[in-house]
C-alpha cells in the first residue's frame, strides 16, 4: 500500500459533499489501492452537522480511509494537500444581484487561494465546484501564484455528462456509446454544448452525432437549451440543486486527472485559457475539450469551428471577461 494522499473537500457538511465523500473514501476516484486522509472544511456553525458526516464515514468501515479531519480552520484544512475539491461557496439568495454574489465569493476564493499558497503542496490539483465556478477558480489561482496555473480547473463535467446523456437518450443507446461532446466556456446558461465532433456508436458503427440523431433543429435548439438550463430544471423539480449528479461529475473529473482519459476520447474541463488555439481570450478559466495524461491536461487542438459554434463560443467568453473584470475589481489588486 502506498502512503495516504491528503484530499480536501470544502463545504463538507453540504449536500454535494454528502453524495461525494463515500465515493472518494471507497476508492472510486484516486484508485482502489490508494489510502486517503480526508480533510473536511466547513464554516463554524456547520461543525455539529460535519461531526455527523464523520460518524457516518467511520461507520462505513472503509479500508482505504485512514483518517478524517473535520475543521473550520484553513491552516488545518489546506496543509500538505495532494488534492483540493472546493465545493463550498456562497449560494445566490433571493433578490441578490450577480455582482453581490461575485463579491462574496471573491472573498472566499481569495482566502482559499491564499491558504493553498501558504499550506498546500505545490503539486496540489485543485478543482473548483462552487459557483460561479470559472471565476472562483480564476480568483483562487491568482491568489496562489507559486502553484502552477495548470493545477487549477473548474467543473464543467456535469454539463458534459448532461450533454452526453441527452444525445444517448435521443439515440436509444447507453451514454458510454456517446463520446467527444464538448462544453465550451462558462458553467452558466451561456455555455455552449457542442456535438459537431461527437461520435455515437449505433449497432457497432460509429456515426457522427448529426447523422445518428437525424434532427439538426433539435441539436441546434432544444438540446443546447436543455443542457444550459438543466441545473435550474433540477432545482425547480427537487427544490434543491443538483447533488448526486454533481458528485458523480466531480468523481469523473478527478479520476480523469489522476488516471488519464481514454485513447481517442476527450472530456470537458474549465482550464486556463492563455495560449489556446481557438481564439479564446487569455487569462480566463474557460471550458475546453481536453485530454489528460500523467496528471497533465492538454487542450485538444485542430477541431474545425463553424460560424454557428464561433458565435456561441464568443458569447460565453464575453460573459467570462465581464465576470473576471468585476471580480478582479473587488480584489483590490
Amino acid at each position: 500500500m502506498s502512503e495516504p494522499i491528503r484530499v480536501l473537500v470544502t463545504g463538507a457538511a453540504g449536500q454535494i459533499a454528502y453524495s461525494l465523500l463515500f465515493s472518494i473514501a471507497k476508492g472510486d476516484v484516486f484508485g482502489k489501492d490508494q489510502p486517503i486522509t480526508l480533510l473536511l472544511l466547513d464554516i463554524t456553525p456547520m461543525l455539529p452537522v460535519l461531526e455527523g458526516v464523520v460518524m457516518e464515514l467511520q461507520d462505513c468501515a472503509l479500508p482505504l480511509l485512514r483518517d478524517i479531519v473535520p475543521t473550520d480552520k484553513e491552516e488545518v484544512a489546506f496543509k500538505d494537500l495532494d488534492a483540493a475539491i472546493l465545493v463550498g461557496s456562497m449560494p445566490r439568495k433571493e433578490g441578490m444581484e450577480r455582482k453581490d454574489l461575485l463579491k462574496a465569493n471573491v472573498a472566499i476564493f481569495k482566502s482559499q487561494g491564499t491558504a493553498l499558497e501558504k499550506y498546500a503542496k505545490k503539486t496540489v490539483k485543485v478543482l473548483v465546484v462552487g459557483n460561479p465556478a470559472n471565476t472562483n477558480c480564476l480568483i483562487a489561482a491568482k491568489s496562489a501564484p507559486s502553484i502552477p496555473k495548470e493545477n487549477f480547473s473548474c467543473l464543467t463535467r456535469l454539463d458534459h455528462n448532461r450533454a452526453r446523456s441527452q444525445v444517448a437518450m435521443r439515440c436509444g443507446v447507453p451514454a458510454t456509446h456517446v463520446r467527444n461532446v464538448i462544453i465550451w466556456g462558462n458553467h452558466s446558461s451561456t455555455q455552449y454544448p457542442d456535438v459537431h465532433h461527437c461520435m455515437v456508436n449505433m449497432s457497432g458503427s460509429e456515426l457522427a452525432c448529426f447523422d445518428a440523431v437525424k434532427d439538426d433543429a433539435w441539436l441546434k435548439g432544444d438540446f443546447i437549451a436543455t443542457v444550459q438550463l438543466r441545473g435550474a430544471a433540477v432545482i425547480k423539480a427537487r427544490k434543491l440543486s443538483s447533488a448526486m449528479s454533481a458528485a458523480k461529475a466531480i468523481c469523473d473529473h478527478m479520476r480523469d486527472i489522476w488516471s488519464g482519459t481514454s485513447e481517442g476520447e476527450f472530456t470537458s474541463m474549465g482550464v486556463y485559457s492563455s495560449g489556446n488555439s481557438y481564439g479564446v481570450p487569455d487569462d480566463l478559466i474557460y471550458s475546453f475539450p481536453v485530454q489528460i495524461k500523467d496528471k497533465s491536461w492538454k487542450i485538444v487542438d485542430g477541431l474545425a469551428i463553424n460560424d454557428f459554434s464561433r458565435l456561441k463560443m464568443d458569447a460565453t467568453a464575453a460573459e467570462l471577461i465581464e465576470e473576471r473584470d468585476t471580480a478582479v475589481s473587488f480584489l483590490g489588486v
